[in-house]
Formats: C-alpha cells, structure tokens, sequence
C-alpha cells in the first residue's frame, strides 16, 4: 500500500450482482410457469421449499405460489392468506413448522387426487436405512413411519417405541399367532422383525403415506398382501463403502459381521425387484429422493381407491 493511501476493498460490480437477481427472477417464474402448467405439483414444490432454504422454491412469495393454481385470482389468494395466518410478503421458504402443517393441509384439501401410499425402503446391512428414515421422520413429519418390532436388543441411542419396539421372543410369537403382523421374518438367521398391521393400516385410513424401513425379505412380504406399495431399495456408494460402514459401526461381533456381509451380497442383488434405487451417498440427499417418490406416488391417479387397501391389507 502506498503511504497516504486507504486499503480500500474492490467495489462489487453492479453488473454481476444485476445478472444475478435477474437469474432469480427467471428461476421464480419457471417454477411458477410449471406449476400453471401442472408439469410440476404443489406439494413438491412445497416440499422442496422447505428442503432447501436457498433453492428457487424456497424464495418464490406464498401469494405467488397459491395464485399459481388454477382459479386462484388476488382476492381469494389474499383471503386464503389471512386464513392460514402467512404475512402478504412472506416467502415460502420462511414459513415457520405451524404455517407449513396449515399449508399442508389446505394442500390436501384442494388435491382429491392425492392417496396415501405404502412406502418400503429396504436395503442391506448397515447401508443407513435407519439413518435416512430418521432424517424423513426429522424433516418431513407429513410422513408417518412404522415402527417395527425385533427380539434384538437396542444398540447405544436407539430408543423403544421410536427406533424400535424391543420385545421378547415369547411376546413376538404370540403377536404372530395373532395376525398383528403385516410382514415378519428371521434377519441374519438371528434376530426376527415384524410390521404391525393395525398401526400402518390406520395411518393410511387417516390420510397418511406410510414409510415402512425393513429388510428384503419383508419387502418381498409386503408386495405379496399389498402389490400397490412403492418398494424402494437403498444402495451404498459401493461395497468398500458398505464394508467400512458396518466395521465403523463397532455394533457386532467379527462373526456377526461376517454373516451380514454375506447377506448384503445376497441382498444387492435383488434390486430389479424393486421400484428404484436410491444410492445413500450422502443422508439429506438420499432422504429427499425417498420424499420426492412418496410424493410422485401419492399423486398417482391410478392408485388403488382406500377401500380396496383395507381389504389387501
């Protein structure tokens, strides 16, 4: 720096920061043109608003949003507003937990075509079933998950009645000579796991699409009593990967670990059974793709009426 001179920081050009709010304008109208255009539904762009804080969605105005949809002129757009108590310059992004439940729900009022779904994710040992589907349960409350019944015993953090419910052997057969399970099976010739019936029947009968984490041969179950259900199969980067996973994990023995190993090559072949494959390379980006598929899934007009669900189910 020359003496006598300020040190003083480069001016921004106005140019470059001109271009890019003109790109956000141009990526605002885009997804407002698809949203007119019904080539991209309300609930997904919604979702993905809230998914991601920065993205296009996410800076679109509420009222530019609501008065996308068809028949939504200023006045019942500004009406609309004031009944679910958003601001008239709010963006969608910046909706608080209340406000989106209340957007949600006005969603699913003005969308007969939407059905609750079944949704599996299954996928080998230690891929991060568990991992994703809580990230779903964290970030996307709308979607309800099941929660599974094993005789074995909570790993460290687990908790009973949200990760698992933790039961006996004793009272895990009298819940099968009971009828109480959608889907049930021995895993790594050890412990068993099962899917109570009543609890994923009734979230659907409310209106609820239903995340169920299980293992192969319970996907293999479910598509049996229920060919509507979505079955999504959850994949690592890569088998080094999946191997370092379950080593890091430290859960199991050396044996247990050789006998999972053996299962997952088992289970990685079976993908074409399944309806995708998400690769869990990284959490919030695979639990996003498992939401976008419930969604593409509840939207679908040839969904089975909830009727004939209760009778499969």
């Amino acid at each position: 720096m020359t003496p006598g001179t300020l040190d003083l920081p480069p001016v921004p050009d106005p140019s470059v920061a001109g271009r890019a709010a003109v790109d956000a304008r141009r990526a605002r109208a885009a997804v407002k043109r698809a949203l007119s255009a019904g080539q991209r539904g309300p609930r997904d762009v919604a979702e993905r608003a809230w998914q991601e804080p920065g993205s296009p969605e996410a800076r679109l105005r509420v009222s530019e949003f609501l008065g996308a949809r068809r028949g939504m002129g200023p006045k019942r757009v500004e009406s609309l507003m004031r009944e679910l108590g958003i601001a008239p310059a709010k963006r969608l992004g910046g909706l608080g937990g209340l406000q989106r439940e209340r957007v949600r729900g006005w969603l699913d009022s003005v969308d007969p075509s939407r059905r609750p779904r079944l949704i599996v994710l299954a996928g080998p040992t230690a891929v991060g079933k568990g991992t994703v589907a809580q990230y779903v349960r964290e970030h996307f409350p709308q979607i309800r998950q099941s929660v599974s019944a094993t005789t074995r015993a909570a790993r460290p953090g687990e908790i009973d009645g949200v990760h698992y419910a933790f039961v006996s052997d004793a009272d895990f057969d009298r819940l099968v000579d009971e009828g109480e399970f959608l889907e049930w099976a021995t895993v790594h010739n050890k412990s068993r796991y099962g899917t109570p019936r009543s609890s994923v029947q009734a979230a659907l009968d409310e209106g609820s699409s239903v995340l169920l984490e299980i293992d192969l041969q319970g996907a293999r179950q479910v598509r049996e009593s229920f060919p509507d259900a979505v079955l999504l199969f959850l994949a690592p980067p890569s088998w080094e990967e999946l191997v370092r996973r379950l080593v890091g994990r430290g859960t199991e023995t050396e044996e247990e670990r050789e006998r999972r190993l053996a299962s997952a090559r088992v289970e990685l072949a079976s993908q074409s059974e399944f309806d995708a494959t998400i690769v869990n390379a990284d959490v919030a980006e695979a639990a996003r793709e498992v939401v976008e598929h419930i969604l593409a899934a509840e939207a679908d007009a040839g969904a089975p009426p909830a009727a004939e669900r209760s009778a499969r189910v």
